[in-house]
């Protein structure tokens, strides 16, 4: 296996699973077991925080704000969480908040801005990754040309985008949207919870995205393979005191080590090793188009998700039959199944993978 986590644990659950190959999710799916293990072999090393701040919280901290080119970071218990405090600092007393209205923040936290920060979300794009600065102006001139004048404080920007199945927002119109916002004293937050994705299908780094924007959220757990966290990175003005919000929100873990100590194991190298999963991933997609039984269709500016059809083998027997060849899907759904790649891309050859692949057909 091409990765850290094996290393050291040649006994025991991770090495027992090392030769799977996930075709669901974003990481490596540890078990209770494996984390477990994984944490014995990483804490004679590791520093313990308290409340979250210092110890390994503050060591990895660090390292994402250099690995982000920003200034500092705060660890948080959720992506929930980062992105909720990054577009309340960022609106300030602007109440209205730019979204897509595919995008996490609008639709899947409860309404957390509106209910207890106050703020307005203003979704945009429905059934779209990517909005422009034209349906934005509109907005714009309506709030400040009102008989009460309501301001746009704050944008955030999530790419990809889970609910589009990965859709990428254009990068192009990324660029033209921020330098817009911040001519306008628009606030710029981007979630990123996936960003280390949309660099290696994007063919740019992190920092690349994440100098267009203030704030920037990434997920620890994802690809980092924690069992939970987040990373917000931005200013020293905005980030340095954050702490105190966190906890008034509830977020001051009383210990965060056993997170981020794996966070920051995976994190290393990280990049290059999911990029050569990607090339990895693209030979075999190659390889099951020239399959007649398979059907490969990829998303519009997508990144490690897509789908795939399989014709004269009942999808339930399929999947049955290439888990036993060592390669994992989700259930179908609508006759198709969504294909993810991950880090697990690396633990076979693409002629291994397309060969399990076609194990399913008989």
């Amino acid at each position: 296996m091409a990765g850290p986590v094996v290393a050291g644990l040649a006994q025991g659950a991770v090495a027992a699973d090392a030769a799977r190959v996930l075709g669901t999710g974003d990481g490596m799916a540890l078990s209770p077991v494996a984390y477990a293990e994984l944490l014995r072999t990483l804490a004679g090393g590791v520093k313990a925080d308290f409340f979250s701040l210092g110890g390994v919280v503050g060591e990895f901290e660090e390292r994402m704000a250099a690995e982000l080119g920003k200034e500092a970071a705060v660890w948080m218990p959720t992506g929930t969480l980062a992105n909720h405090m990054a577009v309340r600092m960022l609106a300030g007393e602007k109440r209205r908040v730019v979204v897509q209205g595919e995008s996490h923040l609008f639709n899947d936290c409860g309404d957390c801005c509106q209910t207890l920060s106050g703020l307005h979300m203003i979704p945009m794009a429905m059934g779209r990754a990517t909005f422009k600065v034209e349906e934005v102006e509109e907005w714009l001139a309506r709030g400040e040309g009102g008989r009460v004048k309501v301001p746009i404080g704050a944008m955030q920007i999530e790419t990809p985008v889970r609910r589009r199945t990965g859709e990428m927002f254009d990068f192009a119109e990324m660029q033209r949207m921020t330098a817009w916002a911040r001519g306008k004293g628009i606030g710029l937050h981007l979630d990123g919870a996936r960003l280390y994705i949309a660099a290696a299908y994007g063919g740019r780094p992190v920092r690349e995205y994440a100098a267009l924007f203030d704030t920037v959220y990434v997920s620890t757990y994802k690809y980092f393979n924690a069992a939970s966290g987040a990373i917000l990175a931005g200013p020293k003005k905005l980030i340095a005191d954050l702490f105190h919000a966190r906890r008034m929100f509830g977020g001051g873990q009383h210990e965060a080590w056993p997170f981020a100590a794996v966070a920051m194991h995976f994190q290393k190298g990280f990049a290059e090793r999911l990029g050569r999963a990607v090339a990895t991933s693209e030979t075999v997609i190659a390889a099951l188009r020239a399959e007649p039984r398979l059907a490969v269709e990829r998303v519009a500016n997508g990144s490690n998700l897509f789908y795939l059809r399989v014709a004269g083998v009942e999808a339930a027997e399929y999947a049955r039959k290439v888990s036993a060849a060592g390669l994992a899907l989700g259930a179908p759904v609508g006759g198709r199944f969504t294909v993810a790649v991950n880090e697990t891309w690396n633990r076979a050859t693409a002629g291994e993978i397309a060969g399990r692949f076609r194990a399913g057909l008989g």
